[in-house]
C-alpha cells in the first residue's frame, strides 16, 4: 500500500515535524487563506463578540491590548520618540478615558510605560554610550532629591511605610523621566514633534471645556459629579459648576491651560508669517478663556507672573509697550463690575484678604509651622493626603490639608527637604536663563524661553496648589526641564558643526 495521507500531510514517523509543516503552511504560506483558517478566524471573532456583548467596552479594550500590546511594548523600548509620544498622550488623556466608565489600572499602566522607557534608555546606552546626561547641576540635584526621598523609608517619624511605597512611585519614577528625555530627545525635529503633540492635546482639552461650559457634562461625568457630596462641595460654587475638561480636577485643567498659553507666547516671539502669529494669538485667547471656566483662583495670577518674567528676559521697547497694555487690560478686568461668575471669581484671586479659603489656608500654615521646625526631615513621604488617610488615619498629619506643593514638601520631608527642593528649582531656572542668553539658533532660543516660562509658572503655581503631583503636569514639567537643556545641547552641536565646516583643512 502507498503511504497514507493524514490530516497533517506529513510523515507518520515524525508527527512533530509534520505538525510544524502544517502550521507553517496554514499560518505562513497560506496566511489562513484556507477553510481551516476561515473557521479559526470565525471562532475567534465569535468569541470576541461574546466577550464584548457581556463585558462591554472593557472587553474591547482588553482585546485590543492583547492583540497590539506586544508590538506597542517593543516599539516603546526600541523607538524612543514613539515611546515618549505615547507617554505624553496617555498622561494627557488618562483621566478622560477613566471618566468614560473604562476601569483599568491607570497608575500601573503609566508606571509600566515609564519603566519601558527606562529599559530602553539602558539598552540604547549599551549601543550608544553617553552618560553626560547625568552631569550638570540640574542632574545632580535631581539625583540628590531622588536619593533623599528614598532614604525617607527610614524616617523615624513616619507613621506608615506603606504610604512611602505608594508615594515614591510618583516621585522617583517620574523624575527619572528627565534623564530619559535628556538622552532620547536628540534632534530639533523631535523637539518640534513634542511641541506639536503638546499643543494639539491642549486644544482638544480647551475645546472640551467649552463643550462642558456651553453644552453640558456627559452622562458619565454628571454621574461622577453627583457620586460624592464632597465633589459637589468642591466643584459647585455660587450656583456654577467648575469645569475640569479631560483632567482629574479643575486645578490640573487650569494649570495646563496657563502653561499652554505661555508656550504659545514664547513661540509667538519667533513666528514669521502673519498667519502663524494670528494662529498663536488665537490659541492664547482660547486657552486663557477656557482656563476661566475652571474657577481656580490660583491659576489666575500665573499669566501676569509669566508675563513679568517674559518682559524682563525680552526687555525691549515693543515688549515693554505690550507688557504695559497687558497690565492695563488686567487692571481693567480686576476692577470692572460684572455679574459673570467666572470673571467675579477671577477678580477675587487678586483680593486674597476677601477670600475665605485663603484665610483658612493661611491659618493652617501657621498651625503647622511648629511641627515643621521640630521635624527637620518631616513626617514621612505620603504622610498627608489620601495615602496618609488610608494607611495612618489616626496620625496628626493624615487629616492636615497642605493645599500647597511647597507646604506638603515641608510637612512630609521637613525643612531640609524643602531647602533641597528650592535648590533644585533654583538650578533649573538658572540653567534656563543662562541657556536662553547663550543659544544662537533663534528657533531653539524660542523653545528654551518657552520652557523656562513654563517651569517658572509651575513653580509659582506650586504654592497655592499642588502643581506637580498629578498627571499630566508631573510629566510635562520634566519635559520642560529637559528641553531647557536639550535646546542648548542641540545649539552647541550645530555651532561645533558650523565651526568645523568653516575651519580650513
Amino acid at each position: 500500500m502507498g503511504k497514507e495521507i493524514g490530516f497533517l500531510d506529513g510523515s507518520n514517523d515524525n508527527p512533530l515535524a509534520a505538525a510544524g509543516k502544517w502550521l507553517k503552511k496554514m499560518f505562513w504560506t497560506e496566511k489562513l487563506s484556507n477553510p481551516t483558517g476561515f473557521l479559526l478566524l470565525l471562532c475567534v471573532s465569535l468569541a470576541f463578540c461574546y466577550l464584548i456583548a457581556n463585558m462591554g467596552i472593557t472587553a474591547g479594550i482588553l482585546i485590543v491590548v492583547l492583540l497590539a500590546g506586544p508590538l506597542i511594548v517593543y516599539s516603546i523600548v526600541a523607538y524612543p520618540y514613539f515611546g515618549i509620544s505615547v507617554l505624553l498622550i496617555m498622561a494627557y488623556l488618562l483621566f478622560f478615558i477613566m471618566k468614560q466608565g473604562i476601569n483599568f489600572p491607570a497608575g500601573t499602566l503609566m508606571d509600566g510605560i515609564q519603566a519601558l522607557l527606562i529599559l530602553g534608555f539602558f539598552i540604547h546606552q549599551k549601543k550608544r554610550p553617553d552618560w553626560s546626561v547625568f552631569k550638570g547641576p540640574v542632574s545632580i540635584m535631581i539625583l540628590i532629591w531622588i536619593g533623599y526621598n528614598f532614604i525617607q523609608i527610614a524616617n523615624p517619624a513616619a507613621e506608615s511605610r506603606l504610604a512611602w511605597v505608594y508615594t515614591i512611585r510618583s516621585v522617583a519614577i517620574v523624575m527619572l523621566m528627565y534623564f530619559v528625555f535628556m538622552y532620547q530627545i536628540r534632534t530639533l525635529k523631535m523637539v518640534r514633534g513634542i511641541l506639536k503633540i503638546w499643543l494639539t492635546l491642549a486644544v482638544f482639552a480647551a475645546l472640551y471645556a467649552y463643550k462642558q461650559e456651553f453644552i453640558g457634562f456627559s452622562a458619565v461625568e454628571d454621574a461622577w459629579l453627583h457620586s460624592d457630596p464632597l465633589i459637589s462641595d468642591l466643584l459647585f460654587i455660587a450656583g456654577h459648576w467648575r469645569k475640569f475638561s479631560i483632567f482629574s480636577d479643575p486645578v490640573v485643567f487650569s494649570y495646563q491651560m496657563v502653561v499652554s498659553a505661555v508656550l504659545c507666547v514664547g513661540l509667538l516671539t519667533n513666528a514669521q508669517s502673519f498667519w502663524t502669529k494670528t494662529g498663536f494669538s488665537l490659541l492664547i485667547g482660547l486657552f486663557l478663556t477656557a482656563m476661566l471656566f475652571s474657577g481656580t483662583r490660583g491659576a489666575y495670577v500665573l499669566p501676569p507672573a509669566a508675563m513679568a518674567l517674559f518682559v524682563i528676559l525680552k526687555f525691549s521697547r515693543p515688549v515693554l509697550i505690550a507688557g504695559c497694555i497687558a497690565g492695563l487690560f488686567l487692571a481693567f478686568l480686576i476692577v470692572i463690575p460684572t455679574s459673570n461668575p467666572s470673571i467675579v471669581r477671577f477678580q477675587t484671586a487678586f483680593k486674597p484678604s476677601d477670600d475665605d479659603s485663603f484665610k483658612v489656608r493661611a491659618a493652617n500654615q501657621q498651625r503647622i509651622k511648629p511641627y515643621i521646625w521640630s521635624h527637620p526631615i518631616g513626617g514621612g513621604l505620603g504622610a498627608t493626603g489620601a495615602w496618609g488617610q488610608r494607611f495612618a488615619p489616626d496620625s496628626y498629619l493624615a487629616n492636615f490639608p497642605p493645599d500647597s506643593g511647597y507646604v506638603r514638601i515641608a510637612v512630609e520631608l521637613g525643612w531640609i527637604g524643602l531647602l533641597l527642593f528650592c535648590f533644585l528649582m533654583f538650578f533649573i531656572l538658572k540653567s534656563g536663563i543662562d541657556n536662553y542668553f547663550s543659544i544662537r539658533n533663534p528657533e531653539l532660543k524660542t523653545y528654551c524661553l518657552s520652557m523656562l516660562l513654563i517651569v517658572f509658572v509651575f513653580n509659582i503655581g506650586n504654592y497655592p496648589q499642588e502643581a506637580l503631583v498629578q498627571f499630566p503636569s508631573n510629566i510635562y514639567f520634566y519635559v520642560a526641564v529637559a528641553l531647557i537643556n536639550i535646546t542648548k545641547r542641540i545649539d552647541d552641536r550645530e555651532t561645533d558643526m558650523k565651526r568645523m565646516r568653516e575651519t580650513p583643512m
